[in-house]
């Protein structure tokens, strides 16, 4: 078991905590890997009938761990990384998410595919994929017109603002708004009312829910994918990097 996440369940919820708050939970294929572990197994362990998502620290987590990008390492099998999208993508399991802090790229896009996001007023969400010479992922470009309407969409992706945690409910993005003290007691209450009602009915309910963009949502995300792969390999991503190790803004000729 990784040690960049900690699992438990109770009263049929199994919580997932992202520990990584060293570096601010970003996300590495160890974790990608442990996190598309479990959500696959809520989906057959009759224990499990909701999913709490949260992290450790003061950040929900600062995206992709920038080292998978810069030191790529071929991998047996699907990827982790897209392991965890196509698990999160298609989870029958209901997944409420405490949003403890900034969730940063896919720490946002990643909220797209659970069902309620509570934040703590100390949230911020940002997708700064045009700041960095990438673009969407895990189908964002797709959902979160859908989820916050175009406007907010171009300011946020397009413009990549960053959005307080009162604009994020105002937007949409996320359910309600909770004091950072009783965010995750509160989220866990909500995620064990829902474990506590009929299983069937909530799966199949989801299902209904977001049965209508699933086909939609993979073929976004495979169209996404391409491209995302070809700006990791551009001038411009390169720039970008180089000019985080350097501590100054990227210039984009």
């Amino acid at each position: 078991m990784s040690k960049s996440l900690i699992v438990s369940l109770k009263n049929r919820v199994l919580s997932l905590t992202i520990n990584r708050p060293e570096l601010k939970n970003a996300l590495n294929r160890e974790l990608y890997a442990a996190l598309a572990d479990e959500l696959e197994r809520s989906n057959h362990d009759d224990q499990i009938r909701a999913v709490l998502l949260t992290a450790n620290g003061d950040t929900f987590t600062a995206g992709n761990d920038l080292d998978d990008f810069i030191n790529p390492v071929e991998e047996c099998g699907t990827p982790s990384v897209i392991r965890f999208l196509k698990a999160i993508s298609e989870c029958e399991t209901p997944i409420v998410v405490a949003v403890n802090g900034p969730a940063i790229g896919v720490g946002l896009t990643m909220l797209l595919h659970c069902d309620m996001v509570y934040a703590s007023k100390s949230a911020r969400f940002r997708a700064p994929f045009t700041h960095v010479g990438l673009v969407p992922e895990a189908a964002s470009s797709l959902l979160l017109p859908l989820a916050v309407g175009q406007a907010w969409a171009n300011d946020l992706m397009l413009a990549g603002r960053i959005l307080d945690a009162e604009e994020a409910l105002s937007a949409g993005l996320v359910t309600r708004v909770f004091d950072d003290g009783v965010l995750v007691t509160e989220s866990l209450k909500i995620a064990e009312q829902v474990a506590s009602l009929a299983p069937n009915s909530v799966k199949q309910s989801k299902r209904l829910i977001r049965g209508v963009n699933k086909e939609k949502v993979q073929a976004q995300m495979k169209r996404e994918g391409v491209i995302f792969a070809e700006q990791l390999a551009s001038a411009e991503f390169k720039e970008s990097v180089a000019a985080f190790f350097e501590k100054r803004a990227p210039h984009f000729a």
